[in-house]
């Protein structure tokens, strides 16, 4: 069966995360931690023609990912726990239908607003990576990724209107 043959390849990450964000903001995904992304001296050509560019989509290896994370294929929304819901009031779904980092591949992708640059140190706002996070590739955002209409499964649907009743109830 040739669907089912593994091919192994290699990635070299091209640098590496900083930030001085706490794991809490980190997980609740705040779009407001600043962090650096250092690109590591052998790649820094590559960062020629960026300047201008309000956005980047960066990919990185999940390296702080638990075993366990790492070889499943069905997990809870537990985003919506932060807005009132239960765990087992989530349903369990597979991985490709969030943003988990839990996956087969734990490899990350998350777009940030550029703060800056200074050399081989792109400043940047929004991303919910680790510190030390290795960074795989970086790419512009570019107006052809936006998406002027967009749809969701009924249950993202259901969680969400859940949640925004229990938070005025409560809030």
């Amino acid at each position: 069966m040739k669907g089912s043959q593994k091919t192994w390849f290699r990635v070299h990450p091209i640098g590496i995360i900083r930030t001085e964000a706490g794991i809490d903001e980190v997980r609740e995904g705040s779009r407001e931690i600043k962090s650096t992304i250092e690109i590591y001296p052998q790649y820094r050509q590559g960062l020629k023609g960026i300047d201008g560019y309000s956005h980047l989509f960066v990919l990185c290896y999940l390296n702080q990912l638990r075993r366990e994370q790492k070889d499943v294929l069905h997990v809870r929304p537990r985003r919506f726990l932060r807005n009132g819901l239960s765990l087992n009031e989530l349903p369990l779904v597979g991985v490709f239908a969030l943003n988990s980092p839990s996956r087969p591949n734990p490899i990350g992708i998350t777009a940030a607003k550029i703060l800056g640059r200074r050399g081989g140190r792109i400043f940047v706002k929004g991303l919910d990576y680790f510190d030390q996070t290795p960074v795989l590739d970086i790419k512009p955002y570019h107006p052809h990724y936006r998406v002027r209409t967009i749809g969701f499964p009924d249950w993202v649907y259901r969680l969400e209107k859940e949640a925004k009743r229990r938070k005025r109830r409560d809030g």
